[in-house]
């Protein structure tokens, strides 16, 4: 389940890049562009705030799979795991069919971390303009708190792994699957902005990331699907024995 949940996550950063140059290609060139001249920003700037990023990624999986390691140590154990692997994989289907246009649901979700970003969104004036290294490093740190249902989608997942370190693992090969694009951002801004617009371009990725979501939910269900039943053979006690 684990690798499994690398391949996805990695393979969902990389498919969306398309939303990542929306969400943080403002930013990107605010931050390394020398005012006025419209250079690209430098490497160090660029690897500092992505750096950054994946750093808070990380911090945010080894939570998420902490709470669900909690979660795992109660007697709503057996039932607990497959629920929110059902879940998970539900929120990777709600984010393809956002990032396809035919569903807003994820901007809804994006909401629920407005709370925290308000707190922090004044420090990253602060941070501006990038002139050096640590303040990039920071500046990403920051930014990678950013309400956005991509990340909400995966940290779902590992909330559902139940391991803080397999969390934070999770995340960083989210983080390295975004990573490609986001360099790309910094220095082919214009060209990427014209493709994230390209409709073809947006069903691929949506698609792309809510197979993943119907192959989980799939697994999740079907009571051979997982080690010891499905969830329906948790919802219905005794099923797994018509499949033994």
């Amino acid at each position: 389940m684990f690798e499994i949940a690398l391949s996805a996550a990695f393979v969902g950063g990389l498919a969306g890049g398309l939303h990542c140059a929306g969400m943080c290609g403002g930013i990107v060139r605010v931050m390394c562009a020398q005012p006025g001249s419209g250079a690209a920003p430098p490497w160090p700037h660029l690897l500092a705030y992505n750096g950054g990023r994946i750093a808070s990624y990380m911090l945010a999986g080894a939570l998420a799979g902490a709470l669900g390691e909690a979660g795992l140590l109660t007697r709503a154990a057996p039932m607990l795991q497959p629920l929110m692997y059902f879940l998970a994989s539900l929120m990777l289907v709600a984010l393809g069919l956002y990032l396809t246009g035919v569903a807003p649901v994820v901007t809804r979700i994006e909401a629920a971390g407005l709370w925290l970003w308000r707190r922090l969104q004044p420090w990253t004036a602060k941070l501006l303009p990038v002139t050096s290294v640590p303040r990039a490093l920071a500046l990403g740190a920051l930014w990678g708190w950013l309400p956005c249902g991509m990340v909400y989608a995966v940290l779902l997942t590992a909330l559902a792994l139940g391991s803080w370190w397999q969390g934070a693992v999770l995340m960083l090969a989210f983080g390295l699957g975004t990573l490609p694009n986001m360099l790309g951002i910094g220095l082919f801004y214009q060209r990427l902005e014209r493709w994230r617009r390209a409709a073809l371009l947006r069903v691929l990725a949506g698609g792309a990331i809510a197979a993943f979501g119907v192959f989980g939910l799939i697994k999740a269900w079907h009571p051979a699907a997982m080690a010891g039943g499905g969830l329906l053979c948790y919802m219905i006690p005794g099923l797994e024995v018509w499949f033994q």
